[in-house]
């Protein structure tokens, strides 16, 4: 039994199946020859399928871990067809949109973003999650060590991109314009995720430079869904990004009609 065992390892190991197959093998059952085949590929199958989900969760950078149960949507302004069910079945991801969350701090853009990603990764999608101020550091980190190539390759194996607390602090001058180059080469290439607490008249006042800043809100804004929390900021209804989201739905419902 412990020859056939180790042949059956050997043969895994050429064919690149997994070491628990050896093991599984000798346990599995099947009426038919042909139904204990199935049944243990089946089981690598999904064995490899919960394999890279767990490897997706432990990569993408997520903060903390919640449930749809605990996020409340009653306090939230969503456009129209737009759903928490929607967000969480990537319906955005599928149509090639960007989602821009906007309210103050605690009103739930952070969980929100986080339960799409966690949505995504359990659809096999890559997600990579980061605090914005964390990753133009990075950006500048490896600029100066001359490896932003290789950061760049981590990105971009993501299939969404989601930047948390985007303006809430001013940022590095050269971090912010690596982060500007590299929003548009994944321009419609990626989804993006941006959480803020700024109204896009201010971007400016982190991002320092006017033309830059225009040109990414521009970019960010061309196909997107723009989630609105209201929260305790009272300026809400009257904010630029309110302004932005009207004139866009508006342009749509044109384009639809």
């Amino acid at each position: 039994m412990a020859d056939i065992q180790e042949s059956i390892a050997l043969c895994c190991k050429q064919l690149r199946l997994s070491s628990n197959l050896a093991e599984r093998a000798l346990t599995q059952e099947g009426a038919t020859n042909q139904e204990y085949l199935m049944n243990l590929l089946s089981n690598e199958v999904a064995y490899r399928q919960e394999h890279r989900i767990m490897k997706l969760l432990n990569t993408a950078g997520f903060p903390k871990l919640y449930t749809k149960e605990q996020f409340r949507t009653d306090e939230i302004d969503f456009p129209e067809g737009v759903s928490l069910d929607t967000l969480l079945e990537l319906d955005f991801y599928h149509s090639g949109k960007n989602i821009i969350m906007y309210g103050g701090s605690g009103t739930g853009k952070t969980m929100l973003s986080t339960l799409i990603g966690l949505s995504a990764c359990n659809l096999g999608i890559s997600v990579k999650f980061y605090r914005t101020a964390g990753l133009i550091n990075l950006f500048s980190e490896h600029q100066a060590k001359g490896t932003l190539s290789s950061l760049k390759k981590k990105l971009n194996s993501a299939g969404i991109l989601i930047l948390d607390e985007f303006g809430y602090v001013p940022y590095d001058r050269t971090g912010a314009q690596l982060l500007f180059d590299y929003l548009s080469e994944i321009h419609e290439q990626k989804p993006v995720i941006l959480n803020t607490n700024l109204e896009f008249s201010q971007w400016v006042n982190v991002l320092y430079d006017q033309r830059m800043t225009t040109a990414l809100i521009g970019r960010l804004t061309h196909h997107v869904e723009l989630i609105l929390f209201p929260g305790v900021n009272n300026r809400l209804r009257e904010s630029s990004i309110n302004e932005a989201f009207t004139r866009i739905n508006t342009q749509e419902a044109a384009n639809n009609g």
